[in-house]
């Protein structure tokens, strides 16, 4: 479950923004034959915009009909709404649950510890940290991963999407061996698989999940050769799903590819025209449209 290629899950909505439920079960038809877990209800799946009903509901579908594990986007920057969250989520059916660190409130070592010590106290599935700083001006920083990583053991792993490469190998240096480092950042997939990480949490993996597995594969099996050519190949892919806000480029992406998207929500908003052609010609490249 916390090993490989494990797409964060676009959430589909209708024209009147309304979510897709057959659109999430298209886009799992396609994903599934090649990625080892999904993430429905995180960052990527819009979860700032869903409500608490919507986020729920969207998780118990997918963990009805996934055919591969489910660790459900939990989080919020108030640890009473993350622990409510994290309790409706493990009730919905999800395998794990992931956890942003708390946002705009900028929680000091010890609030960051508190914060997750709760969670783990409150909820019997694994937990896993998810830092982004870009996103949320909040950095967990190693000695405060380690410390959790420690003290309880249903903190079994971290999304790492810092992009600081100095700070995942000392979070895999410190931690236990149990502990499982993922990328946050599909361009780091393959350094951070080399300081001894186990997969990626990745956006691009909803587009090319093919591709993204075939690059993991060859690293686990020692062809380093074949898994540099793929990140090389793959890289206009990760350049050009981050040259607006996500979700917006990886929404346009698969709607490209004939796959259930829909626009974003307010306050996002559908990728421009000029940035369209530019992910067109990488999509074409690719051999995906």
């Amino acid at each position: 479950m916390f090993e490989g290629v494990i797409p964060a899950l676009v959430t589909p909505f209708k024209e009147n923004f309304e979510v897709d439920f057959e659109g999430i079960a298209k886009n799992l038809d396609y994903l599934e034959k090649h990625v080892d877990a999904v993430v429905p209800a995180g960052t990527t799946g819009e979860s700032a915009t869903l409500s608490y009903q919507e986020h729920v509901e969207i998780v118990r579908y997918v963990c009805e009909v996934s055919k591969v594990p489910v660790i459900a986007g939990a989080g919020s920057n108030s640890t009473r709404e993350a622990v409510f969250l994290g309790k409706e989520v493990e009730k919905a059916g999800a395998d794990a649950a992931m956890f942003i660190t708390p946002y705009y409130n900028k929680p000091n070592k010890e609030g960051l510890y508190r914060h997750y010590k709760r969670i783990a106290e409150e909820l019997s599935i694994p937990i896993i940290i998810y830092n982004v700083p870009s996103r949320t001006a909040c950095n967990i920083t190693p000695d405060v991963v380690n410390r959790l990583a420690r003290d309880f053991d249903n903190i079994v792993g971290i999304k790492e999407a810092s992009g600081n490469l100095r700070q995942v190998s000392e979070i895999i240096r410190a931690t236990p061996d149990d502990f499982v480092v993922l990328s946050g950042d599909d361009f780091l997939t393959l350094p951070i698989l080399a300081l001894g990480g186990k997969g990626v949490i990745s956006v691009a993996a909803n587009v090319a999940p093919h591709l993204m597995k075939e690059m993991y594969l060859a690293f686990k099996e020692g062809n380093l050769d074949r898994a540099r050519e793929l990140h090389f190949k793959l890289y206009p892919l990760f350049e050009v799903l981050f040259i607006d806000t996500n979700p917006i480029p990886v929404k346009k992406a698969l709607e490209l590819m004939g796959l259930p998207a829909g626009k974003p929500r307010l306050p996002l908003v559908e990728l421009s025209p000029e940035k369209t052609e530019k992910l067109k010609e990488v999509l074409k490249s690719l051999e995906l449209i």
